[in-house]
């Protein structure tokens, strides 16, 4: 590997996701954290890395990538040795980029669309088609457990664990199995808790320098 990775991050928010990706890989990383409070995030700099203004983004020597799934991909990828990404060839890729990509395509926006109490256009011109049967090919998914991918844990786990405990936090899924099981079984990973003590200690920092 030619260079550290160097991760753009904003404490408790997407880039969270990725930082407890990073802390189960055991690769050497570097943050670079931004302010959403003073607004980084949209300032020529940042908007230089990644346009959108929106975090997690990855440097990598000269490779940035950015959108939440490509960077779990890219990272898992670029650190074999941990095995959370199968490999080319095995039985699990498909599904395993499968459910990387499902996330972002179809279960987020279905999501928002739920939060924001916006009712969704018909069903053929929707990416995720309808919100109950989004919800409803998740929950047969995580039935079949522990995991997403059954047995193996994985950088989707990561992805899937991260946005699940937001969600059932806000009401968006009923704190019901299986999400309340797996949910709690990411919960009890150690790189839950680094990342939280992270996060706290920068968004401390934060506070103390706007006062």
């Amino acid at each position: 590997m030619p260079a550290t990775v160097t991760l753009f991050h904003s404490p408790n928010t997407r880039s969270s996701g990725a930082l407890a990706l990073l802390e189960e890989l055991g690769m050497p990383y570097e943050l670079q954290v931004l302010d959403m409070n003073a607004g980084e995030q949209r300032k020529a700099p940042y908007l230089a890395v990644n346009p959108m203004g929106k975090v997690p983004s990855v440097r990598h020597g000269d490779a940035v990538v950015t959108e939440q799934g490509a960077v779990f991909i890219y990272l898992a990828d670029l650190w074999p040795q941990a095995g959370l990404a199968p490999s080319i060839g095995d039985p699990l890729r498909g599904p395993y980029l499968r459910w990387i990509v499902f996330y972002g395509s179809s279960f987020e926006p279905a999501m928002v669309d739920r939060a924001l109490k916006r009712e969704p256009g018909r069903a053929s011109t929707m990416p995720y088609g309808d919100i109950d049967t989004t919800i409803a090919t998740l929950r047969g998914q995580l039935a079949r457990g522990p995991w997403i991918l059954g047995e193996r844990f994985t950088a989707a786990d990561v992805l899937w664990g991260t946005a699940l405990t937001w969600m059932i936090s806000f009401g968006l899924l009923p704190a019901e199995e299986p999400f309340k099981g797996y949910v709690g079984r990411w919960a009890a990973r150690p790189s839950v808790a680094r990342v939280r003590e992270i996060d706290a200690r920068l968004s401390s920092a934060a506070e103390s320098r706007s006062r």
